[in-house]
């Protein structure tokens, strides 16, 4: 069963990169069978119901063991645990699973832990739709007579610098996804990468690196619209520095004085020509 991550990166593979399905196959090592399914279906999931569903024995016990994993690695070299004692102290703690999946997490971890993260970056010049950056902002408006706090989603195009901003009353996944909606309809497109912070509407686990789970629902949307989701890594707010200083911007332009309105959706249009207009007067 093929996962949603793997999903889009077919789907973009095929209708953005042109890549032929023999390539494709090659690739992600999936039958043509599969590859023509994912093209011709549409779908961005595809799921099934087993009769039985095994239940791993680590799973709840992966954060008591990152932890001790990574005490052990802050060690000194010869004081350090083998793997098999780490195994003992899971046990005694509870653990009632094998050692070969204890010895499989383990050796995992200390792969993903090995990665450079300083080798991990986000390039910060662009070529026409390969990038836009997406971040959230807070501003205080009246409406109907009530001082309120909108949540104001925020979409820059990177080469071109276009910008998008609407206001919502929350920052839930609907909103979310609200906003790419709009952005793409507005901007006649999507690109081929998003740059994120490391939202938790988006990103379920950071890993080192580059390396996110990302969550479903947010994976589905990206696989729709044949966007790869990149975030940042934690307090580099530089890597998405156009959107930051956009939020800045409007904030400064847009929300000083505390502008007053009737309901959001006088605030969504009032906001739609502003932001039009000043992107015309600073191209």
């Amino acid at each position: 069963m093929l996962v949603v991550e793997t999903i889009a990166k077919i789907r973009r593979a095929y209708f953005q990169d042109k890549k032929p399905i023999k390539q494709i196959c090659r690739e992600f090592r999936v039958s043509r069978k599969t590859v023509r399914k994912v093209i011709r279906s549409g779908v961005t999931e595809f799921s099934y119901e087993r009769s039985v569903q095994p239940q791993q024995k680590i799973g709840p016990w992966r954060g008591q063991l990152d932890e001790m994993l990574a005490e052990n690695a802050r060690r000194a070299k010869r004081e350090r645990l083998t793997r098999i004692r780490i195994y003992e102290e899971l046990r005694a703690l509870g653990y009632e699973g094998g050692y070969d999946a204890v010895r499989r997490y383990a050796a995992t971890w200390v792969k993903s832990e090995s990665e450079a993260s300083a080798a991990a970056y986000v390039p910060l010049s662009f070529d026409p739709g390969e990038a836009y950056q997406f971040d959230w902002s807070h501003e205080i408006v009246v409406i109907e007579g009530a001082t309120t706090t909108v949540k104001v989603a925020h979409v820059r195009l990177c080469h071109s610098r276009m910008l998008f901003v609407r206001a919502y009353p929350r920052e839930t996944q609907e909103m979310v996804f609200d906003a790419h909606d709009r952005a793409f309809a507005f901007f006649g497109g999507a690109c081929s990468r998003g740059i994120y912070d490391n939202m938790k509407t988006a990103v379920d686990t950071i890993f080192v690196g580059r390396d996110r789970a990302y969550n479903r629902r947010f994976q589905q949307m990206c696989g729709h619209y044949l966007v790869k989701p990149v975030a940042c890594t934690p307090a580099s707010g530089w890597e998405k520095g156009q959107v930051e200083n956009q939020v800045g911007v409007i904030r400064r332009r847009f929300f000083v004085p505390r502008p007053r309105f009737k309901s959001y959706a006088e605030l969504n249009a009032w906001l739609l020509d502003r932001f039009i207009a000043w992107a015309k007067a600073h191209p």
